[in-house]
C-alpha cells in the first residue's frame, strides 16, 4: 500500500511517552516475547550501566525476555562485565564460525539473530552514555501498540559536546551529510526517518530473519532499504526518544563511515551497483596493490606533509538467517508468563 511520505510521518511517528504504560507491571497485559540484542565493542565504560537500566526496566515490567552482548572480543572486559550484570553474552567470532571472524558491526547483529529466540527483536548501541529506560520501551511501542507495525525505528536529537563546547544538534554528521541526501535522492519513501543510521530499532523476529544484512557500518541503511521493500512504508514507525548522547568518532574515521554508508545504498540501487568496477579493476587507479571498491583511498594534509592513506574496506552481505539455519525459523519463542 502506498503512503505519501508526509501522511506517514504524521501517521507512524511517535512520542517515547505514547508507550509509558509499557514500564509498568505487565501482569495485565499479554505481549509477544521480545529479545534485546547489543552488539559490543570496547564499551567497558556502558554497558554496565545500560544492562543495569533494562534490568530496572524488567524488575517492574518483564518487558524483555533475552538480553544479548555480542562482544567483539573487546580488550577492556565488556565482556565479564556484561556478564555480571546479567547478560547472556556472545563472542561475535564464536557464532556461525563456519562464516570466519566476523566482519565488523553488522556482521556480530546478523551472527546474533542465531541464538535471538524472541518474538520481536530489538538491537541498541552499547556506547550511549545517557541510555534510559524509555529507549527500550519506546523503540518497541509501536511493535506491541500500534496495529500494522512490524518495524520501529529510533529518533532523537544527536548533540556534539566535547570538553570545548556543547552543541545541541551538531552531532549525527553522517546521517545529516551522507545518509539523508542519499535517501532523499534515490529512496524518497523513506525521507521521513530522523535517523535512518539509528543503532536502535526493533522488529518482528520473521521480518529479521528474511532479511540479508551487510557486514560494517553499512548495515543500518541497507536494512531500511530491505524492509521497505518488504513490508512497506506504512508497516515502519519511528519513536520519538528525546536526546542521545554517544561517543564521537574522529572526523577520518566518519569519512570511512560515510564510504560505507555510500556502497551499502549503492547495493541496493541496481544501477549503482552495476556501475561499480568489480574489484582489483587493472588500470583504474595506478599504484601498488588490489586498489578497487574494496579499498578507501583516504588523502589528507598532516603537519608532516600530505599523505594518501589506504584503509580496506570490505563489504560482504551475510543472506537471510532462514537460509543459513532453515531450522531457525521453526524454533519456537519463549513460553512466558502472559
Amino acid at each position: 500500500m502506498h503512503m505519501p511520505v508526509r501522511d506517514w510521518f504524521e501517521k507512524r511517528s511517535f512520542q517515547h511517552q505514547e508507550f509509558s504504560d509499557l514500564a509498568s507491571s505487565g501482569e495485565a497485559m499479554r505481549r509477544p516475547a521480545i529479545t534485546l540484542i547489543l552488539p559490543a565493542r570496547e564499551v567497558a565504560g556502558t554497558i554496565g550501566p545500560i544492562l543495569d537500566t533494562v534490568a530496572r526496566l524488567n524488575e517492574r515490567s518483564g518487558l524483555v525476555d533475552q538480553v544479548l552482548v555480542v562482544d567483539a572480543d573487546s580488550a577492556d572486559g565488556t565482556a565479564g562485565i556484561a556478564r555480571a550484570h546479567g547478560a547472556e553474552v556472545y563472542s561475535e567470532n564464536e557464532l556461525l564460525p563456519e562464516y570466519g571472524p566476523a566482519q565488523g558491526k553488522g556482521d556480530a547483529m546478523w551472527r546474533a539473530l542465531s541464538v535471538a529466540r524472541g518474538d520481536i527483536v530489538m538491537f541498541a548501541d552499547a556506547d550511549t552514555r545517557d541510555f534510559g529506560e524509555h529507549f527500550v520501551y519506546g523503540t518497541l511501542g509501536p511493535l506491541l501498540m500500534a496495529p500494522g507495525v512490524q518495524f520501529s525505528k529510533a529518533a532523537y536529537r544527536r548533540p556534539f559536546t566535547s570538553a570545548e563546547q556543547s552543541v545541541a544538534d551538531g552531532g549525527g554528521r553522517v546521517t545529516e551529510l551522507m545518509a539523508k541526501p542519499l535517501l532523499n535522492f534515490f529512496f524518497p519513501e523513506l525521507a521521513g526517518f530522523v535517523q535512518p543510521l539509528a543503532g536502535e530499532f526493533a522488529a518482528s523476529r520473521d521480518l529479521l530473519l528474511r532479511t540479508p544484512f551487510l557486514t560494517g557500518y553499512g548495515v543500518e541503511i541497507a536494512i531500511l532499504i530491505d524492509v521497505l521493500g518488504a513490508v512497506g512504508l506504512p508497516a515502519m514507525a519511528q519513536v520519538d526518544l528525546g536526546s542521545r548522547q554517544n561517543r564521537h568518532q574522529p572526523l577520518w574515521d566518519l569519512t570511512r563511515m560515510s564510504s560505507a554508508v555510500l556502497r551499502a545504498l549503492a547495493r541496493r540501487v541496481p544501477a549503482l551497483d552495476n556501475a561499480v568496477p568489480a574489484p582489483r579493476a587493472p588500470g583504474l587507479w595506478d599504484l601498488q596493490g588490489p586498489v578497487g571498491p574494496e579499498t578507501y583511498l583516504h588523502a589528507v594534509a598532516t603537519q608532516d606533509g600530505l599523505r594518501l592513506d589506504e584503509h580496506l574496506t570490505e563489504l560482504l552481505e551475510r543472506p537471510p538467517m532462514t537460509q543459513v539455519l532453515p531450522a531457525l525459523a521453526e524454533i519456537p519463542a519463549f513460553q512466558t508468563n502472559m
